[in-house]
């Protein structure tokens, strides 16, 4: 089967690549018009994730680098080219898009929603009636807080958090109207947050969390800390150490943040390269008679990262001392509002509601479930030469994690 995959050069896509040149003798990637030379890229950023060095020399004659642009119309092809495309194509895998939580509906809709349904229309030309394999993300649920998520639902009745939860959901519609228009079977795969334990390298797509670190220090950078005044709340125990007013450091402290978030909250994060694998997996099973059409399934972890766990983190990260609170804060520092102006990021803090699996962990069996993700792993993929998260003296070390199965 001839593949192509749309989004290869991103930190997912990148994984997605590797998986499929496992299983086929050749991809086309659908890279961005205009974007450097993305074998280069591929190639640079495969070597860096570890891939080994006759695969990548190999590399050249198994990948056909089509450049388009999926907010045109033909994906900015002419007709032939786009029809022979199509023609030559036995899957597509759609796995680009933007992922700014602080991006604007109509910018997000113009690449998530618009790219989505072209990438519809070049399966819909193709002789051979390509196998569509739609990425989307388990946060279509929205501004749902609490609860369990089932794959089956799509439905827009608790709002959304931001306007990407917002612009997949619009794009998964697409794919549902599609298949039922074309009475054609489509794969629609919902991860939740993915992440990594490689450090960061400049070579390398960013991931979600890394964004949400460079938010944060990005904040803290433009704010100034106004000095604290007779009407300042309390900034700690009477007896206790001062955290500083909010938004401001005390000598040898840092600047406190108050945002809306559950002591009790937990977020849903998977290792990147077993999501790719998770998927690939999926695509290889048989449609579902159940599924009218579409095959929709959370790929997500068996175990939630806790809320503090996570605050945690990005205090050792960021010089800042996060505080979770009910409601928002009626005096915001400048510091506070800065960060609340990207509220996409800071809502999640507040997630308690689970997303069911039970179908992949059916059809997969061991092979659905991983290692706990912990602060060591999330720490290695955040802080460049860091190693293990530091630790108090005499503390024991934590057991090395058993890999992904």
């Amino acid at each position: 089967m001839h593949v192509a995959l749309t989004g290869a050069t991103g930190f997912l896509g990148l994984r997605l690549l590797r998986r499929l040149l496992d299983r086929h003798r050749w991809v086309t990637v659908l890279a961005h018009a205009g974007s450097g030379d993305a074998l280069h890229r591929i190639t640079r950023s495969l070597e860096l994730t570890g891939a080994p060095r006759a695969f990548l020399a190999r590399l050249p004659e198994r990948l056909r680098v089509v450049e388009t642009d999926l907010t045109l119309p033909r994906l900015g092809l002419s007709a032939r080219a786009f029809r022979e495309l199509a023609d030559s194509l036995g899957a597509i895998w759609h796995s680009a898009g933007s992922i700014h939580l602080e991006g604007d509906l109509p910018e997000l809709r113009r690449t998530n929603v618009e790219g989505t349904r072209h990438v519809l229309e070049l399966a819909a030309t193709g002789r051979a009636e390509p196998l569509v394999r739609h990425v989307s993300t388990a946060f279509v649920a929205g501004a749902r807080r609490t609860g369990v998520v089932y794959e089956d639902e799509l439905d827009d009745g608790a709002g959304f958090e931001n306007a990407y939860e917002q612009s997949k959901y619009e794009a998964e519609l697409l794919v549902h109207a599609w298949s039922r228009q074309h009475g054609r079977p489509a794969l629609v795969l919902r991860p939740s947050i993915l992440v990594t334990d490689l450090p960061p390298h400049p070579e390398l797509p960013s991931h979600p969390l890394q964004v949400v670190e460079r938010i944060l220090r990005d904040a803290r950078r433009a704010t100034v800390c106004a000095p604290p005044t007779a009407t300042s709340p309390p900034t700690g125990p009477p007896d206790g150490p001062s955290r500083g007013a909010p938004g401001c450091p005390v000598p040898g402290g840092r600047p406190r943040v108050r945002t809306v978030g559950h002591p009790h909250g937990r977020l849903n994060l998977l290792p990147v390269e077993h999501a790719a694998d998770v998927m690939v997996r999926l695509s290889e099973l048989p449609s579902s008679p159940s599924s009218r059409g579409v095959d929709t399934y959370h790929v997500v972890h068996d175990r939630d990262v806790p809320v503090p766990t996570l605050v945690t983190l990005l205090e050792r990260l960021v010089p800042l001392s996060i505080d979770l609170v009910d409601a928002k804060p009626r005096d915001p520092s400048a510091l506070e509002a800065m960060v609340d102006f990207y509220p996409g990021i800071t809502a999640y803090l507040a997630h308690r509601r689970r997303f069911d699996d039970t179908r992949v962990r059916t059809l997969l069996g061991p092979a659905a479930v991983c290692a706990p993700v912990g602060l060591d792993r999330l720490w290695s993929g955040l802080a460049p030469g860091s190693g293990a998260v530091p630790r108090p003296p005499d503390t024991p070390p934590a057991p090395a994690p058993t890999p992904c199965a």
